[in-house]
């Protein structure tokens, strides 16, 4: 059996702040690179820019040979010991990430190894490149990486630039004593708050939410979302891993290696209006489960018509609640194509809040809204779901269905949160963009799954086919 080393690392120059990740694929026997990936990542902390990183190694260790032996070497003591099971994962953001690193080989074929930083040199340097080539306002390329070639010739240059750039994770309260003592300080300052500290929120991040509630824009995600912020190209990809060798380098999202073959294409349908939708009331799967009105009903077919026109649609798979079967069971007839149901794509629970508008839920429960604006783990009034939990059931869900659908284009029938999440997983934005997305009842969306883990942002919100 085949034996990878993957070193992986990942710093944010404010924490949060400018963030990037370098992560590499060595030859165990030979010490030969393979594979450099990096990636700059806009504003992030450096426990999520971390995650990135190991996740991109992970990603083209497989994309190398997915029965080999994978041995991950990291400086973050953090990071190392939750993917390790020692420690918990408690922040929001790097739960997602540690499912999806996780489900990339199986656990058997993957250990974990804490090491110095002045042993990660060579992914320490790809992770500053790719900082440095966000603040030009570009992407890292592979050809212009001097990581490989630095990391045998030089000391540790990088190591110490990146001390000024980085600061670390504090070692968590729930950590072992004999953790505490191993925990890697040199050359960084600790961090204000660690994401595993008990009882905080994590690193110091923005509340997620918070935008929305000082404008007050914010409607029942059900309904109608805050303002969209859909700027920027239309095509977003995550972070590309590139041979180390002379070939040449491709933006990341734009294209994929010839050798990755077709993605599965995940078309991502919202149902039609149900009664409640004109009013903005929150829907979830803990209400009434409404059927589609009949203005439901009509952009339902509109939709079906052009899908019939685009052609393209192979697979129809659909939440378990009404009005997502409606929908589904309309297009399915003008397509000439079976449902099936899938639970995973279903609705967020609401709780408390279900049948109610946002001004009702304010009027009511304002200290239960606030905190739910505000934290991502935040569960609304009696019970319901988290918008964290949703994540991490959207992104097994997600694997689920893009190992069943490689190289086909299938259309999922779903919601807003689902949807929005999905999306949010795709482009790696924090849990607060789920407020600045619009989603339109019946719109399309479609995401690109590559083989090697990338995910490419195709459409957002088109209701094109709703116009007269």
């Amino acid at each position: 059996m085949r034996e990878f080393i993957v070193e992986a690392d990942g710093g944010s120059r404010g924490n949060p702040g400018p963030a990037g990740y370098g992560a590499v694929v060595l030859d165990a026997a030979t010490g030969e690179t393979l594979t450099e990936a990096a990636e700059y990542l806009g504003t992030a902390t450096n426990n999520v820019a971390e995650y990135r990183g190991l996740l991109a190694g992970l990603r083209a260790a497989h994309a190398l040979d997915p029965g080999a032996r994978v041995r991950v070497r990291m400086d973050s003591k953090l990071v190392v010991e939750q993917m390790s099971g020692r420690w918990k994962i408690k922040h929001p953001d790097m739960k997602p990430l540690a499912m999806e690193a996780r489900s990339v080989f199986p656990p058997d074929q993957v250990t974990y190894e804490w090491i110095p930083r002045e042993r990660n040199k060579q992914a320490d340097r790809l992770a500053n490149e790719a900082m440095d080539a966000g603040a030009k306002g570009e992407q890292w390329s592979p050809s212009l990486s001097r990581a490989d070639l630095a990391t045998k010739t030089e000391a540790t240059p990088a190591a110490a630039r990146a001390g000024a750039d980085r600061t670390t994770e504090a070692t968590p309260a729930d950590a072992p004593p004999s953790a505490v003592s191993a925990a890697p300080t040199a050359g960084r300052t600790a961090e204000p708050a660690s994401e595993s500290v008990a009882g905080g929120s994590g690193t110091a991040e923005p509340a997620p939410g918070s935008a929305v509630a000082a404008d007050g824009r914010t409607a029942a995600p059900e309904a109608v979302p805050a303002a969209a912020a859909d700027a920027g190209p239309r095509t977003v990809g995550g972070g590309q891993a590139h041979p180390s060798a002379s070939s040449a380098p491709s933006a990341p999202g734009w294209s994929a290696a010839p050798d990755l073959g077709a993605p599965a294409t995940l078309v991502l349908l919202r149902h039609g209006e149900t009664p409640l939708t004109p009013q903005k009331r929150f829907s979830g799967s803990g209400g009434t489960d409404p059927a589609l009105s009949a203005a439901g009903r009509e952009q339902a077919h509109r939709v079906a018509d052009a899908l019939a026109r685009r052609g393209t649609i192979q697979a129809i798979v659909a939440s378990p609640l009404a009005r997502t079967r409606e929908t589904a069971g309309i297009v399915a007839a003008r397509l000439n194509l079976d449902v099936t149901i899938e639970d995973g794509l279903r609705e967020t629970d609401f709780g408390a809040w279900e049948g109610l508008t946002f001004g009702e839920v304010r009027e009511r429960y304002p200290d239960d809204l606030n905190a739910w604006l505000a934290d991502p783990e935040a569960h609304p009034t009696g019970g319901g779901e988290s918008f964290a939990e949703t994540a991490v059931r959207l992104a097994a869900t997600r694997e689920k269905l893009v190992a069943a659908y490689r190289g086909r284009t299938a259309l999922l029938v779903t919601h807003v949160t689902p949807i929005k999440t999905l999306i949010r997983l795709a482009l790696g934005a924090p849990p607060e963009s789920l407020f600045r997305m619009e989603l339109s009842a019946a719109s399309l969306s479609a995401v690109a799954y590559y083989a090697d883990g990338n995910a490419s942002v195709r459409l957002f919100n088109d209701t094109s086919h709703l116009r007269p």
